[in-house]
């Protein structure tokens, strides 16, 4: 593997696009790994300290993650240095859509990222600018279908991606109105975790879970996995955070969920960041669930764990290890030769599977359907690792074996 990994890791970007805001101090970067079946995908993001580099990054674990997830193109991504609390954000990122159209009419397709909400922000943007839909350039570069057939699955994005989840076993709230892009990756990071127990024949029901973050992905996946069981006794995030040795009870998870600020913890008696990150690390917990922003888990996160229990971590994150490598740093070694590791590419790949099932032919727009092609494809590759190596050990290392075959 560390050949095939030299090779991809060293590759220079295909495409590098860097933007220079002309009324804030806003920088952006688009980099698109490569044009690999004409296309290339990814989400903006939008945070203080951005940088080339960690968008460079982000766009070659995009290029794994669609070996798993799929359609068969490059990896891209988009990321602009600028404070999301900033009143201005919105005209930011509209001035930002306006310079990258040209690509995203023609081989670039995007959605939303950390800070940057898909329905609310992305997908209205880009209408403005008559990109009838944020992934046009992907069905126009990659697929390259007749206008009709074009049209139709552009369709299909436009209803898919802001529909809303009315399943009661899906969603935690009806009258919240979550959308499959709200639920999606949260819910494949939790099918993950079952997905894990149930091939390598464990039991999931009362294990303890530690979560970092509390957005989008990192509440949706605290929801589904007390659905089944598992005992919430840990979330930590920017704002601080809560510690139940005994675990959260699956309505205080769902309240924690539904009475989030601005994608942040908001619960009566949070402790403060300093003290929650002193203790969280060493409560005893079996599952651990990364899903903040790149690169926080740190080698002493880590070996505290490991001393405490853990089994099997799961990245809600892309790249959730603070090493400088892209994939595979010493940090990440550790983790995966002591306990299981679902990679970020296999276990957050949701959102980009329910993009590509939307891209298919003859396909349900249900909630049920989407939901169970994303757990049934996340099902499949944690099988394919599996069949490769019986161990629980060593799983990011073979998943992210098969992928780079698929792709040098």
């Amino acid at each position: 593997m560390e050949n095939l990994l030299s090779v991809f890791e060293n590759k220079v970007p295909e495409i590098v696009f860097e933007w220079n805001d002309q009324e804030t101090n806003a920088k952006g970067w688009l980099v698109i790994n490569s044009l690999r079946g004409g296309a290339a995908a990814g989400g903006t993001r939008i945070r203080v300290g951005v940088t080339k580099e960690e968008v460079l990054a982000l766009a070659k674990t995009m290029e794994v993650k669609f070996t798993v997830a799929g359609p068969s193109i490059g990896g891209g991504k988009s990321g602009i240095n600028f404070d999301p609390k900033d009143p201005r954000k919105k005209d930011v990122l509209k001035r930002w859509f306006r310079a990258v159209r040209p690509i995203l009419k023609s081989y670039y397709g995007t959605g939303g990222d950390m800070n940057v909400d898909e329905v609310e922000e992305v997908i209205p943007m880009c209408k403005e600018l008559n990109i009838f839909f944020p992934l046009e350039g992907v069905v126009k570069g990659h697929y390259k279908k007749s206008d009709l057939k074009t049209k139709l699955i552009l369709n299909q994005l436009a209803t898919g991606v802001p529909l809303v989840v009315t399943n009661k076993d899906l969603t935690p709230s009806v009258e919240k109105n979550y959308t499959v892009g709200d639920l999606i990756t949260g819910f494949g990071v939790a099918e993950s975790i079952i997905h894990y127990y149930k091939i390598y024949h464990k039991e999931i029901k009362n294990k303890r879970a530690i979560v970092q973050g509390w957005g989008n992905v990192a509440g949706a996946a605290a929801y589904y996995l007390s659905k089944v069981g598992v005992k919430i006794v840990g979330i930590i995030d920017k704002s601080g955070g809560v510690i139940n040795e005994n675990g959260f009870s699956k309505n205080e998870i769902k309240a924690m969920l539904l009475n989030r600020s601005s994608n942040f913890l908001n619960v009566k008696n949070m402790l403060p960041f300093n003290e929650i990150n002193d203790k969280i690390w060493k409560i005893k917990s079996e599952i651990f669930v990364p899903a903040a922003a790149s690169r926080l888990v740190e080698k002493s996160n880590l070996e505290n764990m490991i001393k405490n229990n853990l089994e099997v971590i799961s990245c809600g994150a892309n790249v959730p290890f603070a090493d400088n490598e892209i994939f595979y740093g010493p940090i990440s070694k550790i983790a995966d030769e002591n306990v299981s590791v679902i990679p970020d590419f296999i276990a957050n790949c949701g959102m980009a599977r329910a993009f590509s099932y939307f891209m298919q032919e003859n396909i349900e727009i249900k909630d049920i359907a989407i939901f169970t092609d994303v757990s049934k494809t996340i099902k499949n590759a944690l099988q394919e690792v599996f069949n490769a190596r019986k161990k629980p050990t060593n799983i990011y290392k073979t998943a992210l074996n098969i992928a780079l075959k698929k792709l040098i």
